[in-house]
This record gives structure tokens, sequence and C-alpha cells, in this order.
């Protein structure tokens, strides 16, 4: 059976708003086409698909980082922090932290040995 990559598209993109798609995987299960076609065509590499999965995602980590912010649960609240801090913070977080200093040079001498011919 012969699809219409422009007709997969619009099919893709109205399954990616309608049920909140997240993954390519997921909306090929919504096209009357198999997932060999709808990579065959390329859909997948499509920026307007793309661009409307990456869209759905950002709106549920949005709505998800809201949710933490508003939340009485510590451990959300402290995910969330996680997520906003700079390193600096984040390491003063962290419930293990390893520093690494060196002083001085450090000089290697690496041997070439060579397999066979002597």
């Amino acid at each position: 059976m012969s699809y219409n990559k422009e007709d997969l598209e619009a099919q893709s993109l109205s399954a990616i708003n309608k049920h909140k798609l997240y993954f390519i995987d997921d909306v090929v299960a919504y096209l009357p086409c198999s997932r060999a076609t709808f990579y065959n065509l390329g859909l997948d590499k499509l920026d307007t698909i793309k661009d409307a999965l990456h869209k759905v995602k950002t709106k549920k980590k949005v709505l998800l980082r809201d949710k933490w912010e508003e939340s009485d649960n510590a451990t959300l609240q402290v995910g969330l922090m996680k997520l906003l801090s700079s390193d600096d913070e984040l390491r003063k977080l962290s419930m293990q932290t390893q520093e690494v200093k060196t002083e001085g040079d450090l000089n290697l001498n690496i041997k070439i040995i060579e397999n066979g011919n002597d």
C-alpha cells in the first residue's frame, strides 16, 4: 500500500497534540502505516514532528515543576532545588562530595612496546 508522506505527517501532528505524545514510537502506533514505512519515509527526521513532540514534553515539564513548587513534599522541593541550583549550590546540597586536588607537575613516562617485529 502506498502512503502519502504529507498525509502521514499531518496525522502524526494531530496524534501528538490530541494524545499528548512524547515519543516517536508512540506516534507510529496512531498511524495506519507500519513502523518501517514511517522510518522509510523519513518522518522521524521531520522538524515539524520533532518540534511538536518537544513542545508537549516541555509543557509537561513546566507543569510538573509548578506542582513541585506548590507541593509540601520535601522530596519534590529538593528535586526542584537541584534542577534550579548553580553548581556551587548543588555541591552543597549533595550528600556526598569528593574533591581531588593535585600539587606540582604530573610526569608520565610512557613506553611503547611493539608486538611481533623485534
